[in-house]
């Protein structure tokens, strides 16, 4: 069996809310799986829903970069914080975003073999920041949403600079409304968006093995009600139906007052230009998001580094 450590322990308390003996023990009936731990504790009832840590896992900077109906988040990995805040880090970065709007790239591959304005490619910028910065850097992903008509808003929640942070938000509003009403309401999206979490713009875009998770979860909770099966089959719908109710933007209560659907603050935005909106996409870049980074005991790392 897997040793199970405080910082694991700790980092479980984190992430589901549950006490820490039953963090400890639902590490050791998962081998130390943190995400099975995870849905073993929901499903015994012990946290009431996996949380959304905003806790990175990774270290360096989103960069957004708009240019009217179209928009681009960019993630460039380093090792250390430390470098993130490297002026010349920074503005590879948002380098990054501005060559990958403007030659409408959407994959980091991609990006990576464009051509960089101070010459080379941007793979080739990119080794000389390591070179010279003597830290790994990775530019690890690229998205882009556009509108045939209206929009595209950027937002960047606490930004280090100018398009640069650790979350990073655009969305895109499809209307023929003027960008007086688009850009207040694409802003408030965005504020929500970053704070709330969605995973996907509707319920039905979810990832099935996302949904799939869910409903195990839900019906090994069930199971435990002793309730008769066709009563388990109908709690167990009705709980993926509401996970899924939660995680879909458009059905999302509006952070600023807790009851309002984005479906319905869009259709109001809409009823009151006196047009039609469409809030047709969105993307939400956190740093270091599904990045597994090995979590050490600093306490250790010292005594390792003095030779104790």
């Amino acid at each position: 069996m897997a040793e199970i450590t405080a910082a694991a322990v700790k980092d479980l308390r984190e992430r589901s809310g549950a006490g820490m003996m039953d963090c400890k023990k639902a590490l050791s009936e998962t081998g130390g799986d943190i995400e099975a731990a995870v849905d073993w504790l929901r499903a015994k009832g012990l946290a009431a829903a996996q949380k959304k840590s905003s806790r990175t896992a990774a270290e360096g900077l989103v960069a957004v970069a708009v240019d009217g109906t179209r928009g681009v988040a960019v993630e460039v990995n380093s090792e250390t914080d430390f470098v993130a805040k490297n002026e010349q880090f920074q503005n590879f970065v948002r380098t990054s975003a501005e060559v990958a709007l403007a030659n409408a790239i959407t994959d980091a591959e991609a990006l990576k073999s464009a051509p960089h304005p101070a010459g080379g490619t941007m793979n080739d910028a990119l080794v000389t920041n390591v070179a010279t910065i003597g830290e790994n850097q990775q530019l690890r992903r690229v998205k882009a949403v556009a509108v045939g008509q209206g929009v595209v808003v950027d937002y960047m929640h606490n930004a280090v600079a100018p398009g640069l942070g650790k979350i990073g938000v655009l969305v895109a509003l499809e209307s023929p409304a003027g960008a007086d009403v688009l850009t207040p309401l694409g802003k408030q999206i965005a504020m929500h968006i970053a704070a709330a979490f969605p995973i996907a713009l509707n319920a039905s875009d979810i990832d099935p093995e996302i949904l799939e998770r869910e409903r195990k979860i839900a019906t090994e909770k069930a199971a435990e009600s002793g309730k008769p099966a066709d009563i388990i089959a109908k709690m167990v719908e009705g709980g993926v139906a509401k996970f899924a109710k939660e995680n879909a933007l458009l059905s999302q209560l509006f952070v600023m007052d807790n009851k309002t659907p984005i479906a319905d603050v869009v259709a109001k935005a809409a009823k009151d230009a006196g047009t039609t909106i469409t809030l047709k996409d969105y993307v939400r870049f956190q740093l270091g998001e599904g990045i597994e980074k090995e979590v050490s005991d600093f306490a250790a790392e010292v005594a390792a580094a003095a030779g104790v």
